[in-house]
């Protein structure tokens, strides 16, 4: 996964992007088979951290 930047992203499609995200990641974690990839949990863990922080900024 590439790192993407969420600095000119309008507020509406972050907190959209932040449900979806958060979703994968429950699911991940709690969806009863093991995942063989565990980099893409601490990976979504720190895309979901880059959008709270841009949220925070447009307040």
């Amino acid at each position: 996964m590439k790192k993407t930047s969420y600095t000119n992203t309008p507020v509406a499609d972050l907190k959209k992007a932040l449900v979806e995200k958060r979703i994968t990641l429950r699911e991940s974690r709690f969806g009863g088979k093991a995942s063989k990839n565990t980099k893409s949990t601490s990976i979504m863990k720190k895309d979901i951290a880059r959008i709270m922080t841009e949220l925070t900024k447009h307040k």
